[in-house]
C-alpha cells in the first residue's frame, strides 16, 4: 500500500493556523482540509473564525451532497460550512469525509494540508487513532443530569484522567458525553495504520503573544457581529443548549443575551474562555513528540520543502 504525504498545521485558537496554511498551500500547490469541529457547521461563521470564502461550482465535494467546493482566496477548502448545526456530526463522520477529500486532492496531484485545532479530529485522520461510536446511554444521562459541572468533572477525572485534562470542565453536556464514552470503552482500541506519511507542524507562541492574538480575535468577532449571529442561530431553531456545545464564543454570547453577562464584561469573558480553551488545546498537543514547533513561516516552509522533496537514492 502506497503511503501518501500529508502536511498537518496545528496549534491553539488564534495562533495563525489558517494564515500559515494559506501561504503554504499557495506555495506548494496545495488544498486545505479543515480540522475544526465547529467550522463544519453552516451559519457558525463569526464565532468560529471561519475564513470568509464562498461556494463555487465544481466537481468535488460529492461526499457532502453537493457538487461544489468552498473557495477562499483561490484555495479550495474541505469540511467547512456544510453541516446543519441542528444535527450531530461525529469524529467518525469527519474521518470518513476527510479521508475522501484527501484522496481526491492527492488524485489530482495536489498537496493536502490538514489544518485545525481539534486534536481528536487530527489524530483520527493523521495518526489512525480510533474513536468508536458510542450510542446515547439514556439511563446514565438521567442519573447524571442533575449533577453540577464540578461533580461531573470529578467523575470523569476518575474514569479518564487524560480526557479530563483537555475538556471544558464547565460544560455539563460535554462532561456527561465524555463520562458516557469512558464507561462504554474502558479499554483503548489499537490505532489503525494511517494511509499517510504525516508532517506535523505546530505554531509556537509565547503566552503573552497568544493572549494578545486572542484579544484581537475577540475584538474582531464582536465587530463582525458575534451577538447578531448568535441571535440568528436561535431564531433559526438552534437551541441554547446546542449552541453552548458549539463553541465557547456561542456559550458566552448566549449568557450575554440571557442577561447573565453585562456588556462591559463581555469581551473579557470571551478572552478568558478562549484562553482556557487554548491551554486545553496545548495540553492535548503536548503529548506528541513528533510535532515540529515553529516560530516563523520560513521554518514551516523549509520543513515542508524538505518533507516533500524526493530523497536521493545512493548508487
Amino acid at each position: 500500500m502506497k503511503i501518501h504525504p500529508l502536511i498537518v498545521i496545528l496549534g491553539p485558537t488564534a495562533s495563525g493556523k489558517s494564515a500559515l496554511a494559506m501561504k503554504l498551500a499557495k506555495h506548494f500547490d496545495g488544498e486545505i482540509v479543515s480540522a475544526d469541529s465547529r467550522q463544519v457547521y453552516h451559519g457558525l461563521d463569526v464565532g468560529t473564525g471561519k475564513v470568509e470564502g464562498k461556494w463555487e461550482s465544481g466537481i468535488r465535494n460529492k461526499e457532502f451532497g453537493k457538487e461544489k467546493v468552498f473557495i477562499y482566496k483561490h484555495v479550495p477548502h474541505y469540511l467547512i460550512d456544510f453541516v446543519n448545526p441542528k444535527t450531530q456530526f461525529s469524529v467518525d463522520d469527519f474521518k470518513k469525509l476527510a479521508s475522501h477529500a484527501i484522496a481526491d486532492i492527492l488524485r489530482r496531484g495536489k498537496v493536502p494540508f490538514l489544518v485545525g485545532g481539534t486534536g481528536f479530529y487530527i489524530d483520527a485522520v493523521a495518526r489512525g487513532i480510533q474513536y468508536p461510536e458510542v450510542p446515547p446511554n439514556l439511563k446514565l444521562r438521567r442519573r447524571l443530569a442533575n449533577k453540577s459541572a464540578e461533580k461531573l468533572f470529578k467523575i470523569l477525572k476518575k474514569l479518564d484522567p487524560k480526557r479530563a485534562q483537555t475538556i471544558d470542565r464547565k460544560n455539563p453536556r460535554r462532561l456527561i458525553r465524555a463520562i458516557e464514552i469512558a464507561k462504554a470503552h474502558k479499554k483503548k482500541l489499537a490505532p489503525q495504520q494511517p494511509n499517510f506519511r504525516a508532517l506535523f507542524i505546530g505554531i509556537q507562541l509565547t503566552p503573552e503573544k497568544l493572549r494578545q492574538r486572542i484579544r484581537l480575535a475577540v475584538k474582531k468577532r464582536l465587530a463582525r457581529g458575534l451577538i447578531a449571529e448568535t441571535k440568528k442561530l436561535l431564531q433559526d431553531g438552534v437551541s441554547k443548549r446546542k449552541l453552548q456545545t458549539l463553541g465557547i464564543d456561542y456559550g458566552v454570547a448566549v449568557d450575554f443575551l440571557d442577561g447573565a453577562i453585562q456588556k462591559d464584561k463581555l469581551a473579557q469573558r470571551l478572552e478568558t474562555a478562549n484562553w482556557h480553551y487554548a491551554k486545553r488545546q496545548i495540553t492535548w498537543f503536548k503529548r506528541y513528540k513528533d510535532i515540529h514547533w515553529i516560530k516563523s513561516d520560513r521554518e514551516a516552509k523549509n520543513l515542508t520543502l524538505a518533507f516533500l522533496r524526493p530523497k536521493e537514492t545512493k548508487n
